[in-house]
């Protein structure tokens, strides 16, 4: 356990150091992440690895990482509340253009793949 807990963080370290290094814009954790699939998909790694298993206790315990966010709420709850109709206006705004886009893209490619959809209930034909 602690040697995946090694790697998992050790490749979190080299994406940030690559980030800093190169003056990207991305963040580190996720220059780590990718470079960790591409180093689990390169060397084959199995289920039963220690990096694999750090990964699934982690994802176990998941709940524990909303705890920061909450207190993060909590403790700027006057502020929220003062700039209410603003951030609303913005997650709904974002909200909007995110499925607006995953729309477009997903008519997109199936018009560029010629793969309509067929979901408009014929399951039951046939």
């Amino acid at each position: 356990m602690i040697t995946g807990l090694t790697w998992l963080l050790a490749f979190q370290v080299v994406g940030e150091v690559i980030v800093r290094v190169l003056d990207v814009t991305v963040p580190g954790p996720v220059a780590g992440m990718l470079l960790l699939f591409v180093f689990l998909r390169v060397r084959r790694y199995g289920d039963d690895g220690s990096i694999v298993r750090a990964g699934s206790a982690l994802l176990r315990h998941l709940q524990l990482f909303f705890v920061p966010a909450g207190v993060g709420i909590v403790a700027y709850l006057g502020v929220l509340g003062d700039h209410a109709l603003p951030i609303v206006v913005a997650l709904l705004g974002s909200w909007l253009a995110g499925l607006a886009v995953v729309g477009w893209t997903a008519v997109g490619l199936e018009r560029l793949l010629g793969k309509p959809r067929d979901d408009l209930g014929r399951a039951g034909e046939g």
